[in-house]
């Protein structure tokens, strides 16, 4: 059985990530906070932005975006969006 986690951006017990995703205290935060469910959805969100907005990740300024959009995603507050990205049709 996998473990649970109450996830901060659903408000509901859902399965939680095997390992925290970040080094350190704040992978750890995320780890007990965040769902795999969210974790996963975090993650195709940060690939659309690293692409549509060509980010540069060797960049201080650019890594900062991404964790001020992290954390506004996980605490359901607006974020970017890719421009022009329009979802499949499941």
């Amino acid at each position: 059985m996998s473990q649970t986690v109450f996830c901060r951006k659903y408000q509901q017990d859902l399965e939680a990530l095997p390992f925290p995703p970040l080094p350190g205290k704040k992978g750890q935060e995320i780890q007990a906070t965040v769902s795999k469910k969210a974790w996963d959805e975090w993650q195709a969100l940060q690939t659309r932005l690293i692409n549509e907005k060509h980010l540069n990740m060797l960049e201080p300024e650019a890594r900062a975006y991404l964790m001020e959009q992290m954390e506004r995603f996980l605490d359901n507050q607006e974020t970017d969006q890719a421009e022009g990205y329009v979802p499949r049709e499941k």
